[in-house]
């Protein structure tokens, strides 16, 4: 069983940026497809990046390309998603997950989720 805990999120302006990180715990997730998920209030959970094991490929979703980049530290067992030009769409709790079939889907792991609020 992997823990996900994610940890970066916060209040920033709109145009600011975040960087989320995700440790996973209880076992390695080097060999793991990872992503982030983001869901708004009132809105469905929403894939919005994915990365293979070896961090050589990478999906990010129509709505955050050119603006959101995930990347990976497998010595460290952690994912990344840097997110640039932030708006108030952006705002959601952003979820970690690992295991997913391809980098375009999420896995069954989930972390708690981090809050990112953008203001106007």
């Amino acid at each position: 069983q992997v823990q996900l805990v994610e940890s970066g999120g916060g209040l920033v302006q709109a145009g600011g940026s975040l960087r989320l990180s995700c440790a996973a715990s209880g076992r390695t997730v080097s060999h793991s497809n990872m992503g982030w998920s983001r869901q708004a209030p009132g809105k469905e959970r929403e894939f919005v990046a994915g990365i293979d094991w070896l961090g050589l490929r990478t999906y990010v979703a129509d709505s955050v390309k050119g603006r959101f980049t995930i990347s990976r530290d497998n010595p460290k067992n952690t994912v990344y998603l840097q997110m640039n030009d932030l708006n108030t769409e952006d705002t959601a709790v952003y979820f970690c997950n690992a295991g997913g079939p391809t980098i375009m889907r999420p896995g069954t792991s989930w972390g708690q989720g981090t809050q990112v609020t953008v203001s106007s």
